[in-house]
Order: structure tokens, then C-alpha cells, then sequence
């Protein structure tokens, strides 16, 4: 039997153990009411025992009273009075079945009212002699029951119990011998808590006046007796025929009905509590089994949810619905199968149902409520917390439930800084609660859970004042923790606004400059080094010279000191001066409360400051790596740089405000002429102030008042005559004027009758739609390079003009968008047609060839630069006809610098790129799900997976089938670091492992789900903190210190619980010694067909260059591409600069799929025409009946979906026909249509409480969604079809009409997309292998981070950007600049 959690319905007030006068002379109700009275437990004990002494022979009663003589007298201990009684009873009890049985169901762990006594009653029972009184005189009335029913068994008829037999009631038949569990040589139970169990067989649930009556319905929980009637089994006995079997008649009532096995058991098992014992249910009998059989599928479901969540807290809705519809029924019951429709019919009861697990397990256990995927299905049907007032118990037995990853093992500096951090905000927060409470948590009032009293039982109650407690904790009431407030908190949690507002940069710490000047503390030392310039200073009789440190006093003296390095003493006009070269305090960093309050940054701000504003001299010393840095992982290391005695501070890092950028402090030495006046931001700023400076060379000769040049200079970058340049959209028009592929056709009226739904789509925007995505950069060729002449003669080289040849793209024709469709999107065609524009216009240099000149194949040079383009013809705009290039155009293409034509130039070119070729890095990829995100970086040619970790064995050996050469760990992470810090050098199954010195590069997504519901500090969300894979993903990189660490997440990973994720994971970097950032990038823009944002943390090693993050390659739609976070209200952006455009059109879904083979039946498997599309894995399970119905009839229009549902009668294949809903209340908020119909499904439409008889079923307008649309944005985009011109959403682990990415239908076909379609939309190649069943393929497709990197679609490469870019220092940058698009 497999008994864990039990979740018990029964109303708190109803009077459970008031049965009918079964027990002679009414001693059963007087047994009852002895619990309702308010006695002392010893009291309650003795007025038991003086009821039971009217039904025991004389000589019993006399050797009572002589026991209790002694007892008084004290020569008998309690335990020796109730032992006696024990053995006294068991002997001479056994007549009185009815007052035995009685008091047997008092004794047996029921108080007030029947219920359960909870663990505060036991710990109010007293000194621990009465605990043990009283599960003695447990014992000695379970023993005599026990020896009752062998008497009664003697007497009784023997053999099969059959129909015509009598029926006992239940007191009586709770003695039947067939019912003990122990022989006659057994004493009975050593002890136990609850009532006795038992089960029944061919039952049936009927109310007072014999009326059948379904238990399930809040009849029980309205007071109502319902009794029940049945053969009753013992507790070991599995056989629900009903041979063995004591038939019963008219048990109960029944004071509560539960649910228990939520353990992973075949079934579900379901109870009855009556005031004298608990019985499981088996078979219902033959007239109640219709009604017993609608219950079954939601309290199995129910089953199901609770078991699929308690062990995956982080899965979405369509994992969920994944796990339901493939989920076998149990035999025996009547229905084969489970679906999307009766989980939402039955939403109410499932939630109900985990409410109710979840306040029967432990305090720290994460509640299932808060999970996404419950939460998503709380918002689609519409469920009402809170509804029933419910008690929860526990029972004895605990679940046997899988725990995930185990407690997390950490470096002793990553815990350290945790330990550190979190001890001093729990202590803050305490102090904190007060206020915050008052503002945040404040619970919603109306649910029937916070309507109730404080129990004034439970540790939460007995630690408020008003109970006697301290008030230190302020948590609620366990009876009254409000589950709208847990679900509004988690939903609350993971929002992400996306519109931020525009922030200021961070303010610099500029000063009044004039101040008065007390000079007496203020003295010059020694001669003046140059001119006015000095190098030492005296104040306040303390020596300061140029490179010392001081703490300077700001304007207002309620802010702190500021911190700055002197690297000038002057005197001017302003008086005697100091240039101050700042520092940055770690808590105005993006690190916030989370840094070291000693570590200053280096930052480029400085400024001329009076020397009255120096408050004194500080010590800031710099902690460079030592040289065994890389070896020092995981070593016991001290966290504290430097002892804190108020005037020494350190620092390691540089650091840039506005990208959030960590980086080693710059080098730059001072010469020997100015080494007095120095300054190193500066230099920096000045360096940067010269690069951006448009500069002219190489002058040629001077034409009609205009000075020709044979270059020009751009932020670094060359331009010279033949080279592509790209240019804003605005920047030049085309001769042909084509259509905006914005447009779209007008609305038409639609017939409201025919289409109810159709109202909502009141907006314009098209989820998944391209129609605002901008156009790519226009690409001209430089003709002329030239700046006009002044008056003076000499040329004005501040207004710079090019002359340039327009390029088209093949979109740009009088073919239009469709010339697109089957274009390489590097192919362009030339023009004669030329425009003059600023030099200033542009935004980026590119390479134009000419298709027959190239000695390489089209595909390799493409695929070899994101800025490659070639032509094959030429487009006569006026003729709208394609044509030979002409021979300048070719010529021109083969010039460039110099280098000679095509052939030569195009060596030349792959020699460049031969010389900075770097080693492949040795790569361990952790959470490396089936190797999206390795796959990336081995198309981009700069990493080699050599180490994968991977716990969930399908992505697991999909990750060995395309990485044959890769040692696949699928085990626990946390049991391999720990492994290998413990010096291992193999794990369990004789695997190497890496050792330090191994790892070059360390990547991965731990997921975040251990601390999914943590929204405040205490001592229990710290526990699961620190215990969560994030930490031992940074305790790897501690370990193992890597060149380079990537971090991948979602988006929310940056804004999560107010960005303290983003920021202890920085800080761990940043204590390491790691350069480190963080960025949000747009998989979009990188050349995949899906909206998809991520978060991305790179850490680079001392003496490597932290890499920048890869300009987009693809225009996107502008509302996916809010990338700016917003942490302690300071914006931060990185350092992208194509925020408008880019070089490339976006990609599309046609681009990504139009090519597939079709689909005729997505439950049948379709054999690939051509093996290299791998289509094996192609189709979507089979679906119901009535989801392929809604698919069939949701249009093939752009943005249709189910509020395009027509309300009809369907026929379906398995011969059923479907419902039109039925429109029955007003709408408060949308009215009524045009034809004066009704609108609303319920009656929560009116603003009144939702009314279950208005549910409504097999409809082909779902009615879950109109019932709640008007609170989720009229769940736009469910049962969605992609566009063709458009992109996915979010690649999710299963595609579902009703998921959290509704949009999922096939533009044409009548199905969901398959798994290859959503393998291509995440960017991977045909040749990918996945490994399992099609559930598994996706869920591994969808966890993946977009790796793409291959054909999308097409002949649509996704280009690297290149070892050494444009712009870039001659230095190589370290490889992730190569490829980013392919690795997040």
C-alpha cells in the first residue's frame, strides 16, 4: 500500500463524531461529549472510565476502584495503574462491542469535534508519564476490541460472507475478528496515532433518505450526512471481491473524504473518515459505480499533477499536459485515456487537491501551488483559491518523493561569500519585516482561507503575542496562509517590464568648484616641478604627493566620502588645485549591497578638484593575481583582502559604468615629460575622443572646388575607394517604390453570430509577426572620397562626402518580397545609380565581390564574415530588367587595397585569417541538456566539448550521439566537484574526470528552480540559495578557474528577486579575479526565426581580453527587443551599438521550414524523402478529437487563433459531435455585440463569484478562455497560427495550442509544428540527432539554448563575425567575438 501525503476535505465546524445512538443507553454520545467538554486530559480519561463502569460486572468494577484507591495513595505509579487497566479491559470489555468501539475512536487520536489532534495537542497533553497513560489506554482498548471480535467470530456464522447475511452497524462490525490484524497470541498494537484503518468493498455513498450521492461535491463539506455501506476488509487485504469481508450498513457519517499515495504508487487512494475509523475504498458496488467513476479520473489526475510537480518544480503547463495525455490509466478504471480537456473540466479539484498536499507537507518544502505550470493552469481555468475552508493531515507514513539535485557542493570561497552576505541582510530584514509587510504582503481578503481565525495552535501562532509568543517571526497563521497572496507573489516574481523607463547614465562625482580655502592648512612642499605644477602638498600637517589616495568631502556632508587618486598639485586663478582620477565604491556598482564594502574600481571619471575638498589620506592598495591564479581554485582561501581599520581600501578591477563591464585595470605608463600630470582616464577618454574624430588621407587631386582623398578614417575603421559600406535605411531611396509589407488588407465585418470570439481582436499588432521589423542597412560601394574647398583655399575635412554605387537587394526589385523567399540573403545586385551623402551616414564597412571573380565556392565565402556580400547581375530599375555587370562594376570589385584582382585578393584574405587561427578551447559544458549550446561553438571553430555533465539520461545520449568524442556524465553535478576536490581522479563508472589545469572553458544554464519561490531573505530562503545550482556552477568555475565562463538563462535571470542572482553571481566572479559582464541578447538578430532572449554572464581569466558582446547580424521586430536591464533603478545597456537595423533582413519562418515535406497525419510517423532533413523525428503526437477540430478550423490567416473559432456543431471522427457554447450573462466589461447578444460564459462576468453549474464541455470555443480572457489579455495567441512572413515564439519543451506559447499551429497544415520544425527554429542543423520518443525530442529541442548556427530553411547561413573585427585592436581577441549568434 503506498500511503504518503494525505490530503484530508472536512469542514472545520462541522461536528464530526456525532453519530446516532449506536451504543447502548446513549454512552457513546456521553464518550463524545466527554471531547467536547473542557476537562483536563487525566480528567477526560476518568469520566471515560466511570461511563464504562456501568457496562462491566460487579467484580470488574470493584478491582477498578481498588485501583484507582492505589493509584491515589500513590503506591501505584500512572503507567502501573493504566497498564492494569489495559490488561483488566482486554479480559473483560468484550461484551460491550458498542461502548468499546466507542470509546476505541476517542481514544485513537480524535479531539474536538472528531478531528484529528494535532502535534500542538500533543504537545499541550502535558508531562510526558500523561502521553504515555494515554496510548496505553489506546492499547488496552484496541486489545479488547480485538479479543471481542474472536468471542463474536466463535458464535458467528462461518465461511464467505454472501448478500443475505445481516449487516452490522458500525461499532458492532469494527469488532469482527475477519478485521483484526493480530492472532490470538499477539497483545496488539504498541502504539499508534490515528483511527484504525480499514477497507471497503462494493460500496455505495448514500445521504440520510438512501439517495445515492457522489462524496466529491461539497456535500461533506456543507454538513450534509452522507453514509456509506459496504463489506469491510482489513487493512492488508487486497482483494476487493468480497469473500472476507464483514458486510456493514450504514457507516458514518462521514466526516471527511481524503486523498493519499501521492508517491508514486499505480493508484490513487482514496478514504472516508467516519468518528470511528478511516476506511480506504476499493470496488464501488454495481449500482454506485457510474457515479463513483466520474470521480476517479480527476482524483487520479490529481495524482498525477502532484507526483509530476513534487518532483519537477520548474516545468511548464505543456510538460504537464506532455505528462497527462501519455499517462495510462490504472486497470480497472473506465476511461483509456486523459486530456487537455479534462484537466481544465476538473482545474478547480486538482488545485484544490495541491492546496491541500501542500499544507500537509514541511515548512521548508516548496509548495507545488506556486510552480509556473500550476500557475498557468490557476489563470486558464479559472480557478478560485482559497474556496473551501480544509484541513490537511499528514499521515505516519512519509512520501517517498525524489529530491533532484542533492545540497549543492561549494568552494570555500564561494560560500564564504554567500555565508557572508546573506547573514547580514537576514539580520537587516528582520528589522525591515515590519515595513515591508505592511506594504507587500498583504493577503487578498476574500478567499474563505483568510477569512478564518487564528488556529492559535500551530508554531506560527504560538510565536505571535497576543498567544504568548515573542512576534519575532511574523508569519501567518498556518491555517490562514493565504494561497492567492503565494500565487500572486510567484507570478510577481517572474515579471519582467519591459517597458523601462530611460534612465540617466550614473552620475559622476562632480564637485562645486569653488569653495573657500583656508590656507593655513593648506601649504605647497618644495619648488614647483614645471611652471605652476608640484609634486607634494601639505595638509593639515599630513605630506600628500601626486599617485597618493585620498578621501575627498562632498558638497552635502550627509553623503559619504569619495575616494580618488591625486595625479596633479597646481596652482592657478581657482586656487590651489588637485586632479582627482576617481575610484567607484563597490556598492555604486552593479554589485550593489552585495560587494565588499573595501574593494574600490578604477573608473574613467575624473576631475579638477580645490584642494579644500580633501578630507585625508587613505591607503588603496592593488591586489594583482598572483602567478599561480589559476591553480589556487578551491583553496581555502580568506575572503578578506584587506583588514578594516577605515582608511585602506583595495581594488582589482576597472570598471565601465554604463555596460556593467569588470575588466583588468588598463596599462598605460605616463612618459617621462608629463609624468607629474598623468592621468590614466584621460589618456583613456582622449584615445576615445581621437578614434571617433572622421579623419581624410591619401589626397589625390583637387576637381571643381572639391579636394578627392583616397581614404577616410571612422571609429578605427578604414574606408578606401571599392570597399561596401553600410548605411541606415534613410539614408538613400530606390528608383522603385514597392508596397509596405506592413499593410494589410482592411478588416471586413464578420458576423458575430458565427463568430462570438471575434470581438477581442480589437488590436492591430500580430503576435509573431514581422510587419514593424525595420529594414535591413542599404549597402552603397565608395566611388569617391572628397571634401569641398573653402573660401581660404584649404579643404573644410570636417564635412567629409562620399559618392557611392546604390546596391539592391533582391527584395528591393520590382519582385518584391517574394524575389526573397529563395535568395540567399548575401546576394545583392549592382546598380549604376549613384547618391553623395555625409560620411558621417555610415555605419560600418563591408566586403561586395563580384560572384565569378571569387576562387572560392559562394557558400565558403559567405560563411566566412558576417559582412560578406556578392553579385552576380546588375538591376535596371528603369527597364525593371536584370542584366550583365558592367565592367567597371567588375573591375572595381577586384581593386581593395591594392592586393591585385580576385584571385590574389582572396589568397591574401585566407592567409589573414590563417595567421590568427586559435587552438581550440577544452571545453566542460554543464546542464548541457542534448548540447545546443556546445554545438554552437563548434560550428563557430573555437571550442571542443571534451567534458559534458547532463543528469536526464535522453538529452544525455543525444548529446553522446553528436558528440562521440565527449566523456557524458549523467549524474548529479554536485556529486562529481565533489568528487574531484576530494582528489578522484574517476567517478562510479570508471569515467575520467577533469582535473584542474584541464578546463579551458567552462559553460552552461544551471536552472534556478531552488530558490523559485524565495522572495524574501530569511534563514530558510538562504538555505535554498546556497543550495541551488547556480551556486555549484560558480563552485566549478572556482575550481577548475577556466579561461573563459559563460553563463546562459533566461531573461529573467538578470531581474530575478530584484537582480540579487545577477549580482552574487557577479561578485563571485569578481572576488575570483575574473573579468567579468552580462548582457541580454535577441536570438533573432543572430539569424533564427524565433523570439527568444537570454541572459548571458562572460567571465574572462586574468590576462585574457573580456570579450564584447557580437553586434546583431538580422533586423527584428522592435517589441522583442527590449535588451536594457534595469537594476537598483540604474539602466544598463552592452555595448551593442545596431539598435535599429542591421545587416541583414530577418529570417522568417518560410525561411526556416518552407522546404520540409508536408504532414498528412501528425500521429503518423513520415518517412524522410530525403535522409539529410533527418524528418524521422518530425511529428507532434496525436491529438484529441476536438483539438484537431479547432485546429481545422482556425484560418489560415495571419494572427488567427481562437478567438477566430467559429461557434458551430462539429462532427468528429470518432462519430461525436461537439457543443456550441452557450452565451448566458451579461458582460460587465466588453457589453453586448452588435446584434445585442450576451457575451458572458459565467457568472463571474456579471461580477458576482463564479457559478461551477455554468462550466461548459466539448464546445469548439474552449470556454475556459472567454470565462477568463478579460484577465490575460484575451489569451491572444492561443491556438495561434505561425505566419509564414513571421517567427516562432518561444521554443517551448512541447509545443500546445493552450500552452504558454499557444502559437504553434503550422501556417497551412492543420497540426502543431513538429520536432524538426522547432529543431530548425532554434538554429539546429539537419544532421543533429535527438534520442527518445517525440515527447523527449522536444522537450530537449525546447530546453536547448538556441545553438543554431547551420542552413535555416534554406540557404541561410548563420555568419561568425570573425577573429579579428573591424575597429578591433591588431591583438586577437579571445574566440567568443567568432561566432556569438551560434552560442547565445
Amino acid at each position: 500500500m503506498n500511503v504518503g501525503r494525505r490530503s484530508c476535505l472536512c469542514p472545520e465546524g462541522k461536528a464530526m463524531g456525532a453519530p446516532d445512538a449506536h451504543v447502548a443507553g446513549g454512552t457513546g454520545r456521553k464518550l463524545v461529549a466527554c471531547n467536547t467538554c473542557s476537562l483536563c486530559p487525566q480528567e477526560c480519561v476518568k469520566e471515560k472510565l466511570s461511563l464504562v463502569h456501568g457496562f462491566l460486572q460487579a467484580d470488574a468494577q470493584n478491582q477498578l476502584s481498588d485501583l484507582e484507591t492505589k493509584l491515589h495513595r500513590e503506591e501505584l505509579s500512572e503507567e502501573g495503574y493504566l497498564a492494569r487497566v489495559k490488561a483488566l479491559l482486554s479480559k473483560e470489555l468484550s461484551v460491550e462491542n458498542g461502548d468499546a468501539a466507542a470509546l476505541s475512536q476517542k481514544s485513537n487520536g480524535c479531539s474536538e469535534n472528531g478531528a484529528y489532534g494535532s502535534d500542538e495537542d500533543s504537545e499541550r497533553a502535558g508531562p510526558e508519564g500523561e502521553e504515555d497513560s494515554a496510548m496505553e489506554m489506546e492499547e488496552a482498548v484496541a486489545s479488547s476490541s480485538s479479543s471481542s471480535a474472536k468471542r463474536g467470530r466463535a458464535a458467528g456464522s462461518e465461511g464467505p460472507m454472501c448478500p443475505s447475511l445481516s449487516q452490522l452497524e458500525e461499532p458492532e462490525m469494527l469488532t469482527d475478528e475477519r478485521l483484526s490484524i493480530f492472532d490470538a497470541n499477539e497483545d496488539g498494537f504498541e502504539s499508534y496515532e490515528d483511527l484504525p484503518q480499514h477497507k471497503v468493498t462494493s460500496f455505495s455513498v448514500y445521504d440520510k433518505k438512501g439517495h445515492l450521492c457522489p462524496f466529491d461535491t461539497g456535500l461533506i463539506e456543507r454538513n450534509i450526512e452522507l453514509y456509506f455501506s459496504g463489506a469491510v476488509k482489513p487493512i492488508y487485504d487486497d482483494n476487493p471481491c468480497l469473500d472476507g469481508g464483514v458486510r456493514a450498513k450504514k457507516l458514518g457519517p462521514i466526516n471527511a473524504w481524503w486523498i493519499t499515495g501521492f508517491d508514486g504508487g499505480e493508484r490513487a487512494l482514496i478514504g472516508f473518515t467516519t468518528a470511528f475509523a478511516d476506511y480506504i475504498l476499493m470496488d464501488p458496488s454495481e449500482e454506485y459505480a457510474p457515479t463513483f467513476a466520474l470521480m476517479q479520473e480527476k482524483i487520479y489526475m490529481s495524482k498525477i499533477v502532484v507526483e509530476f510537480l513534487q518532483n519537477n518544480p520548474d516545468v511548464s503547463y505543456e510538460d504537464l499536459l506532455n505528462k497527462i495525455e501519455t499517462t495510462v490509466p490504472p486497470a480497472g478504471l473506465n476511461f483509456n485515456r486523459f486530456t487537455e480537456d479534462s484537466l481544465l473540466r476538473h482545474a478547480q479539484f486538482v488545485v484544490e487537491q495541491v492546496e491541500s498536499y501542500d499544507e500537509a507537507g514541511d515548512s521548508d518544502e516548496p509548495p507545488v501551488l506556486i510552480t509556473p505550470c500550476m500557475r498557468d493552469l490557476i489563470k486558464l481555468a479559472g480557478v478560485t483559491l482559497g474556496k473551501r475552508c480544509v484541513r490537511r493531515v499528514v499521515s505516519g507514513i512519509a512520501s517517498n518523493k525524489d529530491k533532484g539535485p542533492t545540497k549543492a557542493t561549494t568552494t570555500k570561497l564561494v560560500y564564504l561569500i554567500f555565508d557572508t552576505f546573506f547573514s547580514e541582510q537576514i539580520e537587516k530584514n528582520e528589522r525591515e519585516e515590519d515595513k515591508e509587510n505592511a506594504m507587500k504582503r498583504r493577503r487578498c481578503g476574500v478567499c474563505e482561507v483568510c477569512q478564518q481565525p487564528e488556529c492559535g495552535k500551530c508554531k506560527a501562532c504560538q510565536n505571535m503575542v497576543k498567544f504568548g509568543g515573542s512576534g519575532r517571526s511574523k508569519q501567518a497563521c498556518l491555517q490562514r496562509r493565504c494561497p492567492n497572496l503565494a500565487v500572486r507573489e510567484a507570478d510577481e516574481d517572474e515579471e519582467v517590464d519591459d517597458n523601462i523607463p530611460e534612465m540617466p547614465s550614473p552620475k559622476k562625482m562632480l564637485q562645486g568648484r569653488k569653495k573657500k580655502q583656508n590656507k593655513s592648512r593648506i601649504s605647497w612642499v618644495g619648488e614647483p616641478i614645471k611652471k605652476d605644477y608640484y609634486q607634494k602638498v601639505c595638509i593639515d600637517s599630513e605630506t600628500l604627493e601626486v599617485g597618493d589616495c585620498v578621501s575627498v568631502s562632498p558638497d552635502e556632508p550627509s553623503k559619504p566620502l569619495y575616494l580618488a587618486r591625486v595625479t596633479a598639485l597646481w596652482e592657478d586663478s581657482s586656487g590651489q588645485m588637485f586632479h582627482a582620477h576617481w575610484f567607484c565604491q563597490g556598492i555604486d556598482t552593479v554589485l550593489g549591497k552585495t560587494s565588499d564594502s573595501l574593494e574600490l574600481f578604477l573608473v574613467d571619471e575624473c576631475e579638477d578638484m580645490q584642494l579644500s575638498y580633501i578630507h585625508g589620506k587613505v591607503n588603496v592598495v592593488y591586489k594583482a593575481p598572483s602567478e599561480n591564479w589559476a591553480l589556487e581554485g578551491g583553496l581555502d582561501m580568506e575572503i578578506k583582502m584587506v583588514e578594516d581599520d577605515g582608511r585602506t581600501y583595495f581594488y582589482q578591477m576597472w570598471y565601465d559604468q554604463e555596460y556593467a563591464r569588470f575588466e583588468s585595470p588598463p596599462k598605460l605608463q605616463p612618459s617621462e615629460d608629463n609624468k607629474y600630470k598623468f592621468c590614466m582616464s584621460c589618456a583613456r577618454l582622449d584615445e576615445v575622443r581621437q578614434k571617433e574624430i572622421l579623419r581624410v588621407m591619401e589626397p589625390q587631386e583637387e576637381v571643381d572646388g572639391k579636394m578627392f582623398y583616397g581614404l577616410a578614417t571612422k571609429n578605427g575603421v578604414q574606408y578606401r575607394i571599392g570597399d561596401g559600406v553600410f548605411l541606415l535605411p534613410e539614408a538613400f531611396s530606390f528608383s522603385m517604390k514597392l508596397a509596405s509589407p506592413a499593410k494589410r488588407p482592411k478588416k471586413e465585418a464578420v458576423d458575430e453570430e458565427l463568430y462570438p470570439e471575434h470581438y477581442r481582436k480589437s488590436s492591430e499588432y500580430i503576435k509573431g509577426s514581422n510587419q514593424d521589423a525595420p529594414e535591413p542597412y542599404r549597402v552603397g560601394r565608395i566611388k569617391e572620397i572628397f571634401c569641398s574647398i573653402r573660401s581660404n583655399g584649404k579643404p573644410n575635412e570636417a564635412d567629409i562626402k562620399l559618392r557611392l554605387y546604390k546596391f539592391y537587394r533582391p527584395e528591393n526589385t520590382h519582385k518584391s518580397m517574394k524575389a526573397s523567399y529563395h535568395s540567399d540573403i548575401n546576394l545583392l545586385y549592382w546598380s549604376d545609380e549613384e547618391v553623395t551623402l555625409d560620411f558621417k551616414a555610415v555605419q560600418g564597412r563591408c566586403r561586395v565581390e563580384y560572384g565569378e571573380d571569387l576562387t572560392e565556392c559562394i557558400q565558403d565565402y559567405s560563411a566566412s564574415g558576417s559582412d560578406r556580400f556578392y553579385f552576380l547581375e546588375a538591376y535596371n530599375a528603369k527597364t525593371k530588367s536584370f542584366e550583365d555587370p558592367p565592367n567597371h562594376a567588375r573591375r572595381a570589385g577586384s581593386k581593395g587595397k591594392g592586393k591585385g584582382k580576385g584571385k590574389g585578393k582572396s589568397k591574401s584574405c585566407r592567409q589573414e585569417a590563417a595567421e590568427v587561427k586559435l587552438p581550440k578551447l577544452r571545453t566542460l559544458d554543464v546542464f548541457s541538456g542534448c548540447g545546443g549550446l556546445s554545438e554552437g561553438f563548434h560550428q563557430a571553430g573555437i571550442s571542443e566539448t571534451l567534458w559534458a555533465i547532463e543528469m536526464w539520461d535522453p538529452a544525455a545520449q543525444a548529446f553522446r550521439l553528436n558528440n562521440p568524442g565527449t566523456t557524458v556524465f549523467t549524474e548529479d553535478c554536485n556529486v562529481l566537484l565533489k568528487l574531484v576536490m576530494s582528489g578522484e581522479k574517476t567517478n562510479s563508472l570508471g569515467q575520467k574526470l577533469p582535473q584542474k589545469g584541464d578546463v579551458e572553458m567552462l559553460c552552461g544554464g544551471p536552472p534556478c528552480q531552488g530558490f523559485s519561490g524565495m522572495n524574501r531573505f530569511n534563514s530558510r530562503t538562504y538555505s535554498k540559495f546556497k543550495n541551488s545550482l547556480v551556486v555549484s556552477f560558480l563552485s566549478y568555475c572556482d575550481y577548475y578557474r577556466p579561461r573563459f565562463f559563460l553563463l546562459e538563462n533566461v531573461r529573467n535571470f538578470v531581474s530575478f528577486k530584484r537582480s540579487m542572482v545577477l549580482k552574487l553571481t557577479l561578485r563571485c566572479l569578481v572576488r575570483m579575479g575574473y573579468q567579468c559582464t552580462f548582457g541580454v541578447l535577441q536570438a533573432g538578430q543572430y539569424g533564427v526565426a524565433q523570439t527568444r532572449r537570454r541572459a548571458i554572464v562572460l567571465a574572462a581569466a586574468p590576462g585574457e581580453k573580456l570579450p564584447m558582446f557580437p553586434e546583431p547580424l538580422h533586423v527584428f521586430a522592435p517589441r522583442a527587443c527590449q535588451l536594457s536591464v534595469v537594476v537598483d533603478d540604474k539602466k544598463f545597456v552592452s555595448n551593442i551599438t545596431r539598435t535599429y537595423s542591421g545587416p541583414f533582413r530577418t529570417i522568417t519562418v518560410r525561411d526556416t521550414m518552407s522546404d520540409l515535406p508536408e504532414i498528412r497525419n501528425a500521429a503518423v510517423l513520415v518517412p524522410a524523402a530525403d535522409q539529410g532533413l533527418a524528418v524521422s523525428a518530425h511529428p507532434q503526437g496525436s491529438h484529441l478529437q476536438g483539438e484537431a477540430a479547432r485546429m481545422r478550423h482556425v484560418p489560415l490567416a495571419p494572427g488567427s487563433d481562437w478567438r477566430d473559432l467559429p461557434n458551430i456543431e462539429v462532427r468528429l471522427s470518432d462519430g461525436t459531435t461537439t457543443r456550441k457554447l452557450r452565451y448566458t450573462h451579461h458582460e460587465k466589461k466588453n457589453g453586448r455585440s452588435s446584434t445585442g447578444a450576451l457575451r458572458g460564459v459565467c457568472s463571474c462576468a456579471e461580477g458576482k463569484p463564479c457559478d461551477p453549474a455554468d462550466r461548459q464541455f466539448n464546445t469548439l470555443i474552449p470556454w475556459c478562455l472567454p470565462h477568463t480572457g478579460n484577465r490575460h489579455n484575451h489569451w491572444a495567441g492561443l491556438y495561434g497560427r505561425l505566419e509564414w512572413d513571421g517567427f516562432f515564439s518561444t521554443t517551448v519543451t512541447n509545443p500546445e495550442p493552450m500552452g504558454k506559447q499557444g502559437r504553434v499551429l503550422h501556417p497551412e497544415q492543420h497540426r502543431v509544428v513538429s520536432v524538426r520544425e522547432c529543431a530548425r527554429s532554434q538554429g539546429f542543423p539537419d544532421t543533429y540527432r535527438l534520442f527518445g520518443n517525440i515527447l523527449d525530442k522536444h522537450r530537449q529541442v525546447g530546453a536547448a539554448p538556441w545553438g543554431g548556427g547551420e542552413v535555416l530553411g534554406g540557404p541561410v547561413p548563420l555568419h561568425p563575425v570573425g577573429a579579428v573585427q573591424q575597429g578591433q585592436s591588431s591583438i586577437p581577441p579571445p574566440p567568443f567575438t567568432s561566432v556569438w549568434g551560434q552560442c547565445e
